[in-house]
């Protein structure tokens, strides 16, 4: 499995990307499935935790819903004109608001599990030098 990793603006990027293009995959395949939408959010969740780079840990639980809203756009449902389409990304919003809260959570609970790692590390390797 590949282990890139990504400053905070390219895991963003990746997020929102992916989240556009499985938004699409759902609105084509799956005729707009809302549900389908939402449990392919969640591996993209872990995905952005695990590669983000150590620097810049704690922006993985901020892009995560913001990609939610962008990959929204293709699957939201919209009766014509730009207050159609704002009524249905709302819409999808508030009825998917459990699906967008647990991959936040995931998210946060790797970042922080990840963080306490390398704040112990951090400690360790200072607790082993000699001082001089």
């Amino acid at each position: 499995m590949p282990n890139p990793r990504l400053t905070g603006l390219g895991s963003g990027l990746f997020c929102a990307l992916v989240m556009f293009l499985i938004g699409g995959l759902c609105a084509v395949l799956f005729g707009a499935s809302l549900t389908a939408y939402g449990v392919l959010f969640l591996p993209v969740c872990v995905l952005t935790a695990v590669w983000v780079r150590r620097a810049d840990l704690m922006i993985a639980p901020v892009v995560v819903p913001i990609a939610f809203a962008v990959g929204l756009l293709p699957v939201a449902d919209g009766d014509g004109g730009t207050g159609g389409k704002l009524m249905g990304l709302v819409t999808a919003l508030a009825t998917q608001a459990g699906w967008l809260y647990g991959g936040t959570l995931i998210a946060g609970l790797i970042v922080i599990a990840r963080r306490i790692r390398l704040v112990h590390r951090r400690r360790s390797a200072a607790g082993a030098r000699p001082s001089v």
